[in-house]
């Protein structure tokens, strides 16, 4: 059945030229030249798409969009505009609208966009906007930001793809471990800021006394223990971008202090006097609902405010099935580097067993796991009985046939981890077990694991650095 598309456009020309560009590839279509017609048509007859210009004769593309949400009708719609804005782009994504294309039209651009919008097959398509969007990334894009194939994967590039031009501050969600820093940081390399500093901070591995001098810095001497100054993350990522990782775990006194700094765009280091001028892009990240919790009084409003000018929500792993094989691979061509390794790949059990895994840690677990069972394989494939016991439920058994020669015996001796007789190594091992059971569990939300352990959030990340459960260049969480 043929879709039907709504044209909506104030300029008669452009309506018909579309219409039978469409109708060319095999699409119905209607026309209008106004909003209030729009509307009459959208609650008279069902259509699969709307494509509408964005200044129309008595309304605009944000307005229709609301006025589309208030009867209740939800079906995608691509904006068309001639004014190359940003920030009028930014709006109507938040607004609820698919996607924006600017004049002058490019047929098989828009065609391309109708296609996808319409879950069509756009394979051997010529995409123009994704080639634009690739040729930036080959430019700017930082390796650990991993490419992924589902749709939610391509939603999320898109996203990043659309603010990071701007100087908007962006809230990222998801999930601890779903890769949250990565896209921040492939937000700065797409940004002007991509020459200046990226500066991370890791906002729940500091304790409450530490944060306002790791934020805004301190002269020697200001408090107990200043032996020297120290240049704070605010001033490090001057010019640049400062991600601040699990920023609801900050006092509520530190932020009164950054909703001050971020509003006057100065600081003052602790104990100084001396005020520093600042330009930074502020990207922050939590695995909470920052709105709830304002509205819990665990957070600042109006610092919430200041931060949500644009929002990401970074997609679990477990669902973005289509990209846990290609990341696998991935994260084993690492492995084979840092160890010395030249396995070939995994076995087809090892494969469903990833596909059918829950994955609560998410990419950090996956990438972990991948340098685990690559350190205890001495074949060319990861076989099962190289993956931990959360994996495989620990049923795992290597099958021996009664046909295997000697050397292919041994070989498979060699795949079977060895039995710890070490009292040491054996405690050590039932410890990452324990703490990786506990993150799994919580999501691996660090204060949440801290508390289930009986440990403190310092004790916890000095382990979870101690059993490489930390991203390796910065110490802070994947």
């Amino acid at each position: 059945m043929e879709k039907r598309i709504l044209i909506v456009d104030d300029d008669t020309d452009i309506c018909a030229l579309l219409s039978r560009f469409l109708n060319r590839h095999g699409y119905q279509t209607e026309t209008a030249f106004s909003g209030s017609k729009a509307l009459e048509l959208l609650k008279g007859s069902k259509f699969d798409l709307v494509v509408s210009d964005f200044r129309l004769g008595d309304t605009d593309g944000l307005k229709l969009l609301e006025k589309l949400h208030a009867e209740d009708i939800h079906l995608p719609v691509i904006i068309i505009t001639g004014y190359s804005d940003i920030k009028m782009a930014v709006n109507v994504i938040k607004a609820g609208a698919l996607d924006y294309v600017t004049k002058p039209l490019i047929p098989d651009e828009i065609l391309l966009m109708i296609r996808k919008a319409l879950g069509e097959d756009t394979s051997g398509a010529d995409d123009v906007s994704r080639v634009k969007t690739q040729n930036a990334r080959k430019q700017t894009s930082s390796p650990s930001f991993l490419i992924g194939k589902s749709k939610s994967a391509i939603e999320l590039y898109r996203q990043i793809d659309l603010v990071s031009p701007t100087n908007y501050s962006v809230i990222i969600y998801g999930e601890s471990g779903s890769g949250k820093e990565a896209v921040a940081r492939s937000i700065h390399d797409r940004s002007e800021r991509r020459s200046k500093p990226f500066v991370a901070m890791d906002c729940g591995a500091i304790s409450k006394e530490l944060a306002g001098s790791e934020l805004f810095g301190h002269e020697k001497g200001s408090f107990t223990g200043a032996i020297n100054s120290k240049i704070g993350h605010f001033e490090l990522a001057n010019g640049g971008t400062l991600f601040l990782d699990e920023i609801g775990n900050l006092g509520y006194d530190i932020q009164v202090s950054m909703l001050r700094v971020i509003q006057e765009r100065k600081l003052k280091r602790i104990g100084g006097n001396k005020e520093i001028d600042l330009d930074v892009r502020i990207v922050i990240a939590s695995n909470e609902n920052l709105a709830n919790a304002f509205r819990n009084g665990k957070f600042r409003e109006d610092l919430y405010h200041r931060f949500n000018e644009f929002t990401i929500n970074v997609p679990p792993l477990r669902e973005r099935s289509k990209d846990i094989i290609p990341f696998a691979e991935h994260f084993l061509k690492e492995a084979n580097m840092e160890l010395g390794r030249e396995i070939s790949g995994f076995s087809d059990e090892v494969k469903d067993i990833f596909l059918q895994y829950s994955w609560p840690g998410n990419i950090r677990e996956l990438k972990n796991i991948i340098k685990r069972s690559t350190l205890l394989t001495n074949g060319e494939l990861i076989l099962p009985e190289a993956l931990p016991p959360e994996l495989t439920g620990g049923n795992v058994s290597t099958l021996i046939s009664s046909n295997q020669n000697h050397n292919d015996f041994r070989n498979d001796q060699q795949q079977i981890p060895k039995v710890v007789t070490n009292l040491k190594e054996a405690a050590l091992e039932a410890e990452y077990e324990t703490i990786m059971n506990v993150l799994q569990k919580v999501q691996f939300n660090k204060s949440k694991a801290a508390r289930l352990l009986n440990i403190d959030r310092k004790t916890l990340y000095n382990k979870m650095k101690h059993y490489n459960l930390l991203n390796e260049q910065d110490g802070t969480s994947v």
